[in-house]
């Protein structure tokens, strides 16, 4: 950012230079200066070349194209404007005008939102279709009334538990040290039930606190666990998932109606496109990457024998929140959806 702001000091500099000594009118300066594209910043965690920026990018490009660069998308991958937490924070200072976040970072936004991710409620992508579906635009109207627009959902993958011991069973969990997100509500909720202790540290702490051995247990997908690497530091992973992680990429209301109407058209179009794309994408990279894992870094642990104990600690926790952190109507929306 603070090369841009240099640069764009450097091109005032310049045209004033050029001003004082009558070389160019200054028409031809104000339409310089108006010529500048407008930017819209995107903050995201997703690493460079993982499946989440190829998208992105894409994106970016198609925007530019069909604005004849009048219009562009500058992310800002890798966690580089801090974790989740903090993109909330700098979009609502006006430092960032849109982010690609998780249902945790949404949440901040929303927090009943994280019904999508409660766990076992559904566990295919059939079943996330299903509720997106029919909640979809119930839970947009909801970021709306906040001042936010959802341009496009995404998934993440599905929710695994990855560790350096075997994990069959729930109570197994007590004698680890999992990592639990700063300001996850539903992973903390069912260690809780489970009576198992948390480390909690924001997403950029993660690899190193693997490698320092402060944690040894991470709830993640498949292809999240390979972008960040955190599987060269992990030994087993469960072999069935129990959920799925949703995200989205959102935007700052006023900021999305500021927009000339033909750049407002075109962000949202391509959103829709993206919206597939990812959707596409994500389900196919995550199925290979835990495919990949198996049997060459990483040990498929099978959880069938113990398959009640852990219903039944997901039951509680939606049992829980139910009220707290979600309307209970909501949570029987979304099974009912799933269950369609």
């Amino acid at each position: 950012m603070a090369k841009i702001k240099v640069h764009r000091l450097r091109s005032v500099f310049a045209l004033l230079v050029l001003l004082a000594a009558g070389a160019l009118p200054l028409g031809a300066a104000a339409d310089a200066v108006a010529d500048a594209p407008t930017e819209i910043r995107i903050a995201t965690l997703a690493p460079n070349g993982s499946s989440w920026m190829k998208v992105f990018n894409a994106w970016n490009r198609s925007v530019r194209k069909q604005t004849n660069d009048t219009l562009k998308l500058r992310f800002y991958p890798g966690g580089s404007q801090g974790d989740e937490r903090d993109f909330i924070r700098k979009m609502r200072a006006g430092q960032v005008d849109g982010a690609s976040i998780t249902t945790l970072g949404l949440s901040k936004l929303v927090r009943s939102v994280l019904v999508l991710t409660v766990p076992g409620v559904f566990n295919e992508y059939e079943q996330l279709d299903r509720v997106r579906d029919a909640l979809g635009v119930q839970l947009e109207e909801l970021f709306d009334k906040e001042g936010y627009v959802v341009l496009a959902w995404g998934d993440v993958g599905k929710t695994r538990l990855f560790s350096t011991e075997r994990i069959e069973r729930p109570s197994e969990i007590k004698k680890r040290r999992p990592w639990a997100w700063k300001d996850d509500v539903l992973f903390t909720e069912l260690l809780k039930v489970i009576g198992a202790n948390p480390v909690r540290l924001g997403m950029p702490e993660v690899y190193p606190g693997l490698q320092t051995r402060m944690i040894d247990t991470v709830p993640a997908s498949a292809l999240a666990a390979l972008s960040m690497q955190w599987y060269t530091r992990l030994k087993y992973v469960s072999k069935s998932n129990s959920g799925i992680i949703v995200g989205a990429t959102v935007i700052r209301k006023d900021r999305l109606e500021a927009l000339s109407e033909e750049h407002r058209r075109v962000l949202l179009d391509t959103s829709a496109q993206v919206e597939k794309a990812l959707q596409k994408a994500i389900r196919r990279d995550d199925g290979n990457a835990y495919q990949a894992m198996i049997g060459r870094t990483l040990v498929a642990v099978d959880t069938t024998e113990y398959q009640g104990e852990w219903e039944d600690v997901s039951r509680q926790v939606r049992e829980r929140l139910a009220g707290r952190v979600y309307p209970k109507s909501l949570l029987e929306a979304v099974t009912k959806a799933a269950a369609e």
